[in-house]
């Protein structure tokens, strides 16, 4: 049996990131004796634009923690590491996903290479590298990932894609490549739950998830009336708009498909965000670039679809004419095209059968594997 040390997101935090760790605890549980150090503040409000980083699930998705680390306070970094050294873990696991956690994560992973346990060091990287870079970002993020990840005693990455991001900046890096866990349905209810009500004539399309430009929501929008010439459909976009929804608001009273088209603009509770998926015939996701997507496993855990594009990590996950469609990036006929094809086609029903079958796949055990270091050495 290992020792684990986890340190990350949990409730009452939300997100993916959150559930993902949460989940990732209770997997080790089963197999490990684990400690999980979760955050006593995890973003400051100026550098979160959403309404709130916590979760307003009824039925949220909860483990045992300590809630100790403030990335703000060098204090709890050093209460930190105390913790950690009174535990001794013979593996300390650190997520990374944005440079924000830098200094906690440089300073910390530095002094736990120098415990005289001697704990291995990993780091998921959820992105090597941020969705949306700036010109400036660009220059210097490279830098800061480089410093950050090479206390590192393996790095676990879920898409090849980004696998290829971190030999750039680390090549003598010891990775390893792992699809991301498939998030099984959050929470089983009626769909009463709801968040909105939705025709229930014509099929469902659902579009979820924090609402940024490089998931192409606009790209879909311009695919609708393409689709809707062809096959009565309604789009359901559901996740918080972090940008507002204006310019969205305006391209659907461009189009003219304000009938076929919902906006939720809020983080969904877990309950709606299942209620969702159980109602939808298929996830749409055209992303402009992407490492890998949780919104595509809870679509997998539901047993739904997913019609997507060909950047990142995505190819890697869904199964071209076996558990989705791919189609090309930032191509709106391309889109509708296999929209209009996947009702046709009546492939909802097949590829539904692959999911199920595939589903292992994408399992946790996969990713515990993956985090069993040889701490012998």
């Amino acid at each position: 049996m290992t020792r684990f040390c986890l340190i990350g997101p949990t409730y009452p935090y939300r997100g993916g990131i959150a559930h993902y760790t949460t989940l990732l605890a209770e997997h080790l549980r089963e197999e490990h004796e684990t400690l999980l150090i979760s955050f006593s503040r995890q973003y400051p409000s100026w550098l979160f634009p959403g309404r709130s980083d916590r979760d307003p699930s009824e039925r949220p998705l909860r483990t045992d923690a300590e809630y100790l680390l403030d990335p703000l306070n060098p204090l709890t970094w050093r209460h930190t590491l105390h913790r950690i050294h009174d535990w001794q873990p013979d593996v300390v696991v650190i997520p990374w996903w944005h440079p924000f956690w830098t200094p906690a994560w440089l300073w910390l992973g530095r002094k736990i290479k120098r415990l005289k346990s001697r704990p291995r060091l990993l780091f998921i990287c959820h992105n090597v590298l941020p969705h949306e870079l700036s010109l400036l970002s660009r220059v210097f993020l490279p830098q800061i990932t480089r410093l950050v990840l090479s206390s590192a005693d393996r790095i676990v990455v879920h898409a090849q894609s980004d696998a290829a991001v971190l030999v750039q900046l680390l090549p003598d890096a010891n990775y390893v490549v792992t699809p991301h866990p498939t998030y099984a349905a959050l929470v089983s209810l009626s769909e009463d739950i709801m968040p909105v009500k939705v025709p229930d004539d014509r099929p469902l399309m659902l579009f979820a998830g924090f609402v940024r430009p490089y998931k192409g929501l606009d790209i879909l929008l311009d695919a609708m009336p393409l689709v809707l010439q062809k096959r009565p459909v309604h789009l359901l976009v559901a996740g918080e708009f972090w940008q507002g929804t204006a310019v969205y608001d305006a391209k659907i009273r461009q189009l003219g498909i304000s009938d076929a088209v919902t906006l939720v603009d809020e983080y969904l509770p877990n309950e709606m965000l299942a209620a969702c998926l159980q109602r939808a015939d298929v996830v749409v996701l055209p992303y402009r670039s992407a490492t890998q997507s949780g919104i595509i496993q809870m679509a997998f855990g539901h047993g739904k679809p997913v019609i997507t594009t060909d950047v990142g990590g995505l190819l890697d996950v869904v199964s071209h004419e076996h558990t989705g469609l791919i189609v090309p990036a930032e191509n709106p006929l391309a889109l509708s095209e296999a929209i209009v094809r996947f009702f046709a086609e009546g492939l909802g029903s097949v590829f539904k059968r692959n999911i199920l079958r595939e589903n292992g796949r994408f399992s946790w055990q996969h990713l515990l594997d993956s985090l069993m270091i040889d701490y012998s050495a």
